[in-house]
């Protein structure tokens, strides 16, 4: 496994292996092993599985209470993913990363605590799969709006095409939102 840092240190692209052939091809998603070679130590609580309609978003969502660090995959299809600093005491506080992510393509993307996360299907039937180092708590979550301009996201899928819950266009603005110290 390749550890990729990105413009944000503590998010970081994991590249692992994919063994082509006639039949198809194999990956592995998780290898504890490997993680704490790297220096990543998390204790994975859930999994979960999303699967989205072409132009889908979710997000950007948190958890201010039990924090949740993310390991995410796309096992169909392909998403265009979102990870934003909301942490006030951070040099990238308010900053954004994004990266498209394929099934097949052998990349997985960790997300620290601290983070909002989203993501856009970019193809029918994207099957989106993410271990959570904390289960999900109804009363600590919290949704940022997910074309809010002040974070500037270049998402591919406009506003006018993009399918969003209710629950996500009622996400606060950034400059609203409760944000970790």
């Amino acid at each position: 496994m390749e550890v990729i840092e990105t413009s944000i240190p503590e998010v970081l692209i994991l590249q692992s292996a994919v063994f082509r052939d006639g039949r198809g091809y194999f990956q592995e998603l998780y290898r504890r092993d490997a993680l704490l070679e790297a220096g990543i130590d998390l204790d994975w609580k859930q999994d979960n599985l999303s699967v989205s309609a072409k132009n889908v978003i979710r997000g950007l969502h948190y958890q201010l209470i039990q924090p949740q660090a993310k390991l995410i995959h796309v096992l169909h299809g392909a998403a265009f993913d979102v990870a934003v600093d909301i942490r006030r005491s951070s040099p990238t506080f308010g900053r954004h990363v994004s990266f498209e992510l394929r099934s097949g393509d052998g990349r997985a993307v960790l997300i620290p605590a601290g983070f909002a996360h989203g993501f856009a299907a970019l193809e029918p039937e994207t099957s989106f799969f993410y271990k959570v180092s904390e289960p999900y708590l109804q009363q600590g979550d919290r949704t940022i709006l997910w074309n809010d301009r002040e974070l500037g996201i270049q998402w591919p899928v406009g506003d006018e095409e993009a399918v969003v819950s209710a629950k996500d266009r009622q996400g606060k603005p950034f400059n609203a939102a409760e944000v970790f110290a």
